[in-house]
């Protein structure tokens, strides 16, 4: 795809150039002993630090991992680790067996199945098919080959014969599935249901993603029955929107709670279902009400609270943009804010602090490496992040359990991509610029300078009858102010003579090919004292950007030293306008 030529970009948040990092990471994972499995878990608190291997190394990593590296490469253009991404897509197929499902191995022990007082048997997990239907349908979307379509089609039948099917909803008895049925008749029929959260309400996004690509029926049936037993029967969440917070809920576990509402958001927008999307917007609001307002995320909530997992952000990111295009603009604030703190200050970018043995002698082969485990896993997303600090260290919950989990890594990327895919859209002619982050597009650039100078220059790349570019909710209409220029005349408008658009947008109309268009408005200061479950925080903003954070980290601080330029530096690098495939 053509880049763009015609300036240099502000260096400032760039969520392309990020992803290109946590390829890195994705890279990085990969045991070379173990047939390219990925280890599951970092952790950096020893010395050296060292990487292992987990029950998760299957569909989950696998399928998140295929599906984000495709991502990055669409972002980016980068062939980088090409031959490692196809490891990973030939260990995806190997892990289906011949009833369509993909199962996991085992990964332990025998003196921790002992103490289990269980038989380990191979199973697919119903989480693992979630990702497992991810990555399929990004493959199938970027190379269009039949064989991984019907791969897929396959996998979606064998999920719907599975499911227990009632009058007005469907489940799944059980967290596992076996080559020879469910493992306990007892739960099939005394409907002994696991987390429905967990195990099939966060199925519908790629179901329902499956159909919108495919037009695949068996998904979409999934969907209609999996939302209704969610809504209606499962008793997850509220009639206020309230989340289950009982031990048989995973304690409201957050991750899966926030991935339930992002699918249901998705599948709400493509049936066009305004309850539904509503019924959203209450269970999402009350869940930001645990978290804070730059997107820190509690685990659960119980012991699990302080651990803010980046797969929870990046379903509370894609929420908020589904929200934001289906009625509820105001939600695009929370998106950049969370997109430009805690999803991004939270990437590993330095790991000079990390030990790390330059040598494997120490290793246990195909279960723990120790080998340049900072330089592999530089680019990482934090797995069991505190609001100040990239682990929570703390004496409350779990206390420090890992720094970095694979399904973190990857959903990382993946939130990286829906903010860059959702920063500038076209819809009825009418192009808006949701979010003031650079972005090249086949409409228009954009450069921001936020959050040094509250200035955004866009270059338009065609002739477009409407421009809407939405101005920070902290900013004042009378402190906006837009310069117009084209074909040597420039023209200067404050936004109080502009009109609005969902209050939140400025819209400009016949922009020409080529014009230069100037936004400029103040970055605003201001201080809020934030709530982490028990823990309280006084935070510094500039605009939409933390700047520090009282108290500080103790492990490795994050909102740490950020400065504010008078002059930002350019960097000379083009932006990259991207696949022109969707894969959102």
């Amino acid at each position: 795809m053509p880049i763009n030529k015609n300036k240099n970009v502000p260096d400032t948040l760039d969520l392309a150039g990020r992803a290109g990092i946590a390829l890195n990471a994705m890279i990085g994972v990969a045991d070379e002993d173990k047939g390219y499995i990925p280890f599951f878990s970092g952790f950096f608190a020893s010395d050296p630090a060292w990487m292992s291997h987990g029950n998760w190394d299957y569909g989950s990593s696998h399928g998140r991992l295929v599906d984000s590296m495709t991502l990055v490469r669409a972002m980016t253009g980068t062939e980088e680790g090409r031959e490692i991404e196809n490891h990973y897509k030939e260990n995806l197929l190997s892990f289906f067996r011949k009833d369509g499902l993909s199962y996991r191995y085992n990964n332990f022990s025998e003196e921790f199945v002992k103490s289990c007082d269980a038989e380990f048997e191979d199973s697919a997990s119903m989480i693992d098919q979630r990702a497992v239907l991810l990555g399929l349908t990004t493959w199938f979307i970027d190379t269009e080959e039949e064989a991984i379509k019907h791969r897929a089609d396959q996998h979606v039948a064998a999920l719907k014969r599975i499911a227990r099917k009632e009058r007005t909803s469907w489940y799944y008895p059980a967290s596992e599935y076996t080559e020879h049925g469910w493992p306990s008749f007892d739960a099939v029929v005394t409907r002994l249901c696991p987390d429905p959260c967990a195990m099939w309400g966060r199925q519908v996004n790629p179901l329902i993603r499956y159909h919108q690509i495919t037009g695949n029926q068996d998904a979409l049936e999934l969907c209609e029955n999996f939302v209704s037993n969610i809504v209606y029967r499962s008793g997850a969440f509220g009639e206020d929107g309230s989340w289950n917070a009982g031990l048989g809920y995973r304690n409201g576990h957050f991750h899966t709670r926030m991935g339930t509402i992002a699918s249901l958001a998705r599948y709400a927008e493509f049936t066009h279902d305004a309850f539904l999307m509503n019924w959203v917007k209450r269970c999402y609001d009350w869940g930001l009400s645990k978290c804070t307002s730059f997107g820190w995320t509690p685990g659960d909530l119980e012991d699990q609270g302080y651990e803010h997992e980046t797969c929870t952000l990046v379903d509370a990111i894609g929420t908020a943009i589904t929200l934001a295009k289906n009625g509820y603009p105001e939600y695009w604030g929370k998106a950049e804010r969370f997109l430009r703190n805690q999803l991004t200050e939270a990437q590993l970018l330095d790991t000079s602090w990390i030990k790390q043995s330059d040598t494997k002698e120490n290793d246990i082969l195909q279960e723990k490496t120790y080998y340049k485990v900072a330089d592999r896993l530089r680019g990482a997303f934090a797995g069991y992040s505190a609001p100040n600090d990239f682990v929570y260290s703390g004496l409350k919950g779990r206390g420090h359990i890992m720094d970095v989990q694979v399904c973190c890594v990857a959903s990382g990327a993946r939130g990286l991509y829906n903010g860059w895919n959702n920063i500038v859209t076209e819809e009825r002619g009418r192009v808006s610029v949701n979010m003031l982050l650079n972005k090249a597009s086949k409409w228009v650039d954009v450069y921001s300078y936020l959050p040094h100078e509250g200035k955004v220059e866009l270059t338009a790349k065609t002739d477009m009858k409407e421009l809407c570019i939405r101005i920070p909710e902290y900013v004042p209409y009378g402190a906006v102010t837009v310069k117009r220029s084209t074909g040597g005349e420039e023209k200067s408008i404050n936004a109080r003579q502009l009109p609005w658009v969902k209050n939140c947008f400025i819209k400009l109309q016949d922009v020409r090919q080529d014009e230069e268009i100037e936004v400029q408005f103040p970055v605003i200061m201001r201080k809020t004292i934030e709530t982490a479950v028990d823990d309280v925080y006084e935070t510094n903003w500039a605009g939409d950007n933390v700047i520090s954070i009282s108290p500080s980290g103790v492990y490795y601080p994050l909102y740490k030293d950020i400065k504010l330029l008078d002059k930002v530096p350019k960097r000379k690098v083009p932006l990259y306008m991207g696949s022109t495939k969707d894969f959102d």
